[in-house]
């Protein structure tokens, strides 16, 4: 019996998943990182924890599944990656469930890494694909969404599995792993992108190299322009959120706030990271991108100056901190970024150019995820680094205001025509 094929918001929804389970990855490792210590690597000084998050999905891990699926997601198709890149995840899930020393969690770390990374550009360029033009920010905004989730749940379950200890941080790897496969058996009825097949030259056409591909791309300036623009708005608002991610329960714990607390006060902010969202989906289409992200990126500088500066004993910071935090990421670079890359780039190398962005800004994240624990644990290691990732916001801000482009409301053949003067066919 053939598949109904997915459409319209069906088809959102079943893309945005690999966003979820993408937070839900960094979120799993956050809240667990702890427990797996205890049992595999207590005397650790905070090193093996740099690189366990390092090599994960939320930096090293992912950047190299961003630089190998964005390619064979042009090359293949966007059906492509979706048929096997779910189950690499189970696989990497399955891994960490049933881990039982520190080489099985390295592994399992790294293939979750993998994993996500290939998914995620692909995600954002199939959406941006086939949704209306007039809809384009509101269905890419359900990724976001999909991802606030993921925190929001993760930390969830955290809380309430805390009392079994690392068995409860199995359990909530073994949730997403349900998911992925669930997800996995649903995206089998989507269909290929049609804008994918016409700009390789029909279905029958082969599709040139990957090399040539990426030779391609950095031959047009407007190519190399994009790309410099969005690695740097993305790379650094990604430190902070990265930080705050994978390492925010550290972040209080070194405040002086148990467990539980600091589990909760992240579901809080995830709660506003989700209200957010909505309020994001509802305005991108139709406030001018410029102002909107603007406002994402001042409420982001004004959230870590309060954890910052704000007295480490008040309950006030923290909660202030996991409110405005979590009402700026709606319409944050990532947002953002999700919408302006498919936009900025030709069919034939839109997710390669995604993924090269998404290689730089994971890498970057994995680079700080090395130091960011070692002098958080040090007297007064909040500050330091809270002061650079406050830095790194300031830049992301302005350069996203300035450089915001003028794509809103067009179709992207049209904005393709304003960019390249033609429609690159085959590239």
């Amino acid at each position: 019996m053939a598949r109904t094929p997915l459409t319209g918001w069906k088809a959102t929804a079943a893309v945005s998943m690999s966003n979820y389970i993408d937070s839900g990855s960094i979120i799993a490792i956050a809240t667990s990182l702890g427990f797996w210590g205890k049992a595999y690597f207590p005397d650790d000084d905070g090193t093996i924890a740099g690189l366990l998050a390092a090599f994960s999905a939320n930096a090293f891990g992912a950047a190299i599944g961003a630089l190998i699926g964005g390619p064979l997601c042009d090359k293949y198709g966007r059906k492509f990656i979706y048929t096997y890149d779910l189950l690499l995840y189970a696989l990497g899930g399955l891994v960490v469930v049933f881990t039982s020393n520190l080489a099985m969690l390295f592994a399992g770390f790294i293939i979750i890494g993998l994993a996500v990374g290939a998914s995620v550009p692909a995600g954002w360029t199939y959406i941006a694909e086939f949704a209306p033009t007039e809809q384009r920010g509101r269905h890419i905004g359900a990724t976001q969404l999909a991802w606030s989730f993921g925190p929001f749940i993760g930390f969830g379950l955290a809380a309430a599995l805390t009392p079994l200890g690392l068995l409860g941080s199995r359990i909530i790897f073994a949730h997403l792993v349900a998911i992925a496969l669930a997800t996995w058996y649903i995206r089998r009825s989507l269909e290929e992108s049609e804008t994918w097949e016409t700009a390789k030259g029909g279905a029958d056409a082969k599709p040139p190299s990957m090399w040539a591909s990426f030779r391609k791309l950095f031959n047009r300036r407007v190519n190399i322009t994009a790309l410099v623009f969005l690695a740097v708005i993305y790379t650094c608002w990604n430190q902070a959120a990265s930080q705050n991610g994978i390492f925010l329960p550290t972040i209080l714990s070194s405040m002086g706030y148990e467990t539980l607390q600091t589990d909760l006060f992240s579901m809080l902010s995830w709660g506003f990271v989700i209200i957010s969202t909505f309020i994001f989906m509802g305005l991108v289409d139709r406030v001018p991108y410029r102002w909107h992200y603007l406002v994402g990126g001042v409420l982001a500088i004004v959230s870590w100056i309060v954890l910052v500066f704000g007295p480490s004993d008040a309950a006030w910071t923290a909660f202030g901190y996991t409110v405005i935090w979590g009402l700026s990421a709606g319409p944050s670079a990532q947002a953002f970024y999700s919408v302006w890359s498919p936009e900025l780039f030709a069919t034939p190398y839109r997710s390669a150019a995604q993924g090269i962005v998404f290689f730089v800004v994971r890498l970057a994240s994995g680079l700080i995820s090395l130091i960011f624990p070692v002098i958080l644990a040090r007297p007064g290691g909040l500050l330091i680094d809270g002061v650079i990732l406050i830095g790194f916001l300031v830049v992301a801000t302005a350069v996203g205001t300035i450089g915001a482009p003028r794509t809103q409301g067009k179709s992207l053949e049209e904005i393709e025509m304003e960019r390249y003067g033609e429609r690159v066919i085959n590239a």
